[in-house]
């Protein structure tokens, strides 16, 4: 009885051991043959519930995107396009600062590939991609295709023949989106923002005066009212086809996919900023952009001619007179768009011109309107000053975008934040009538309206003041480079900063970790120093790319409590299982608990997990004596501040007997 109960337990146990290793993607490959020599892969996953896994297209500094790698791909075939995936779902990532592309439920990757090599009939592919919940797990899965019977299997690591390899990783800023990215939302806040942005040009002082003058010229060299408002129509009508044009003009030079390319750019970042500097000089007073004054002139002999033409030729003429207000405004409206790729240049150029171009419509249709219209002003120019304003906070996020791409830690997000709260906290007291420009009206008093929008500007300036010690600041999450790139997650100050971590002498294989913890990224070296100090070990299994992993840091172990800990009654050691370099060739080998091919240092410390802990989820955290038994039962993501302390503190209490 009593042995039965001892296997009985033991299979338990076993059982409990092994539901550590978790699989939350079901693969199942598929071949289809499209022609004599083409033929189609498929790659088909059940995700379970509440589980991600991220699209090839996720962008840098996020999650790890999904990648093919296809073996033996030199003069035996090749790949028609890059591999499309099923419809994904997009959420802003706060803790990256990025948007997350992913699947939910299933995902399908299908792959066309042309064969050129008739006696090659087997292909190999590796399947590398990321499934996160509350823990992340990257996984490497290995498919077989049989080109001549027409079979797929998923097959072993050490299946894989060592032959010339092709991975197919997607840059995801620079690969064409899906369709339904194409239509997502972001061509609707496009349309939107053109559109408040062709309104605002509207109350610039090269537009706005033009309203009554034009509006005027149609109603009296109209014979009747209903052809001045047919006139004012098709004028109005004409301001959009023209701007829309320029939209098809940039999007067909550049092409639709190439512009989303140009967003992570280092070289067009830098120029974009430069451009937006001197856009917004020009709308602060230091000089005028203005089109050759022949242009003007050709274009108002054919306006004289009149017809349709004509009016065609008014509108072409108010486009280029108006240019030194509203050239800025559409070259940034322009920059922005050629961010969001495919077709948003010409969405955003609709947007602009139909702002631009209704109320030409509307007061002709109600001439009794233009009564009501203010009287032009110096108010013009304060309009012109504060969109300079905007425009020149703007250029930094490219600048920022540059480092972010090069990792030059050069502009963290303390310094942004430090630009931006002076280039807003000069625009509200150049609003309070504090500061004067150029071409600035004198005035002895500031309008309620003027005053409001201060007031407004002001206090968005002093929401800006506590991102620079750690705030997350929402209203602008996106702008700003994320908490992760900065010169310290307390912000300048160091309000809460581990001062004595920072000043002690970092011991050997050590590094300054999350607040200035001192941590090791090699296990040997971690408990060499843990048995010189007799301190017990945590050890945390973690990725570069692992969301809850940055949570635990940011929110956890950024207490008090738990940073007291960390610092001072531990050895940190940070295993990465999605470092990407190479280990040197001597210490590359085959799992013999996984069968998979280890050959990065993200690989050792994955396999190591796996194979000594039976775990394969991260965050993974394990508390160790020097002899590198378990202190305490391991623990996953736990955003519990107090449940995490009285799990490190139980731990440490057992060793400390």
């Amino acid at each position: 009885m009593k042995k039965i109960l001892y296997l009985l337990f033991l299979f338990l146990a076993l059982a409990k051991v092994q539901a550590q290793i978790i699989n939350p993607v079901k693969w199942k490959a598929s071949i289809e043959k499209k022609s004599n020599s083409e033929y189609q892969f498929s790659f088909k996953g059940a995700i379970e519930k509440d589980w991600h896994v991220y699209s090839q297209f996720t962008p840098e500094d996020g999650p790890l995107p999904a990648e093919f790698l296809f073996h033996d791909i030199k003069n035996n075939y090749e790949l028609v396009g890059k591999a499309t995936e099923s419809e994904t779902k997009r959420e802003f990532n706060e803790i990256f600062g990025v948007d997350e592309i992913f699947f939910s439920d299933k995902v399908v990757f299908t792959q066309l590939i042309k064969q050129t090599n008739l006696k090659k009939e087997v292909i190999q592919v590796e399947l590398s991609y990321q499934v996160c919940k509350e823990n992340c797990i990257s996984e490497t899965k290995y498919f077989e295709f049989n080109l001549k019977t027409l079979e797929a299997k998923e097959i072993q690591a050490a299946d894989i023949t060592n032959e010339k390899t092709e991975k197919t990783t997607v840059n995801p800023t620079i690969e064409k989106q899906t369709e339904s990215e194409k239509t997502d939302s972001s061509l609707y806040m496009i349309f939107i923002i053109a559109f408040l942005s062709g309104f605002a040009a509207l109350l610039t002082p090269c537009v706005f005066p033009m309203i009554p003058m034009t509006v005027s010229f149609f109603t009296k060299q109209s014979k009747t009212k209903a052809k001045g408002i047919k006139n004012a129509i098709i004028y109005g009508i004409s301001i959009i086809l023209i701007y829309v044009f320029l939209g098809t003009v940039i999007t067909l030079i550049f092409g639709a996919d190439a512009l989303n390319a140009l967003s992570t750019n280092v070289w067009f970042n830098i120029i974009f900023f430069v451009l937006l500097v001197v856009f917004a000089s020009s709308f602060l007073g230091a000089f005028e952009i203005m089109l050759p004054n022949s242009w003007a002139n050709k274009v108002d002999q054919q306006a004289d001619k009149g017809g349709i033409i004509g009016i065609v030729f008014m509108a072409l003429a108010l486009a280029i007179v108006s240019f030194s207000c509203t050239g800025p405004i559409i070259g940034t409206l322009l920059v922005e768009a050629a961010s969001k790729g495919g077709i948003a240049p010409i969405v955003g150029m609709l947007g602009f011109s139909s702002a631009l171009a209704l109320p030409f419509m509307l007061f002709a249709m109600f001439p009794g309107w233009l009564n009501t219209l203010p009287k032009s002003g110096g108010w013009l120019n304060t309009v012109k000053v504060f969109l300079g304003f905007l425009e020149l906070a703007l250029a930094f996020k490219f600048l920022s975008n540059a480092d972010l791409v090069l990792q030059l830690h050069w502009f963290e997000r303390e310094i942004f934040l430090a630009i931006w709260i002076a280039i807003f906290g000069t625009l509200a007291f150049y609003l309070f009538g504090k500061i004067t420009l150029p071409h600035d009206s004198p005035t002895s008093s500031i309008s309620v309206g003027r005053l409001g929008v201060g007031l407004i500007v002001l206090t968005f300036t002093i929401y800006l003041i506590p991102g620079l010690w750690g705030a997350p600041l929402k209203l602008i999450s996106g702008f700003p480079p994320p908490m992760t790139y900065s010169e310290s997650p307390y912000g300048v100050g160091g309000a809460g900063k581990n001062t004595s971590s920072a000043e002690k002498v970092l011991p050997d294989g050590a590094h300054k970790g999350p607040h200035n913890i001192t941590a090791f990224t090699d296990y040997e070296k971690g408990l060499a120093y843990a048995k010189s100090v007799n301190k017990p070990i945590l050890l945390d299994f973690t990725g570069f790319a692992c969301v809850n992993c940055r949570k635990m840091e940011d929110y956890v172990w950024s207490d008090p409590r738990i940073l007291s800990i960390l610092n001072n009654e531990v050895v940190l050691i940070s295993l990465y299982v999605d470092d990407k370099r190479e280990l040197p060739l001597e210490e590359q080998y085959v799992s013999k608990e996984t069968g998979k091919k280890i050959t990065t240092i993200g690989n050792k410390w994955s396999d190591f997990q796996i194979t000594r802990y039976k775990a394969n989820a991260q965050p993974y955290y394990i508390l160790l004596d020097t002899n590198e038994q378990k202190l305490s039962k391991p623990a996953g993501y736990t955003p519990d501040i107090t449940e995490y302390e009285q799990w490190l503190k139980s731990g440490i209490a057992k060793f400390q007997k």
